[in-house]
């Protein structure tokens, strides 16, 4: 699967939760989702009133707006590497939490596995 192609899936599977996503579609996506939210961070020096920038307002927005299929894609590759969607909590717990999850999202996926 290509950069692009990875981008479309998801954005066209918005809110599916439904289904696998293998590793290239959910990697790509992570660095999509990176790239826009540095780009959007050169943003940070224009002021836009007292104590915020626009760099902060367009980020806090891209966030919001990628939550739902950022959630769907990582509880889809969830489902192909043959955990369950509660794995998804790790992302509450700092740092290790994040570290966890990584590592659960970088299994190979398991063929006929789909955890509910």
């Amino acid at each position: 699967m290509s950069f692009g192609d990875a981008i479309t899936t998801v954005l066209r599977k918005y809110a599916d939760f439904n289904g696998r996503a293998a590793r290239p579609e959910f990697w790509w996506w992570i660095l999509f989702y990176a790239l826009v939210a540095a780009a959007l961070g050169v943003f940070n020096v224009i002021p836009i009133g007292d104590a915020s920038s626009l760099g902060a307002v367009l980020s806090s927005l891209w966030g919001i707006a990628m939550l739902l299929p950022t959630l769907a894609v990582i509880v889809r590759r969830l489902r192909d590497t043959g955990q369950s969607w509660g794995h998804v909590f790790w992302l509450l717990v700092p740092i290790a939490g994040l570290i966890v999850l990584a590592i659960m999202l970088s299994q190979p996926g398991k063929p006929g596995v789909v955890t509910a």
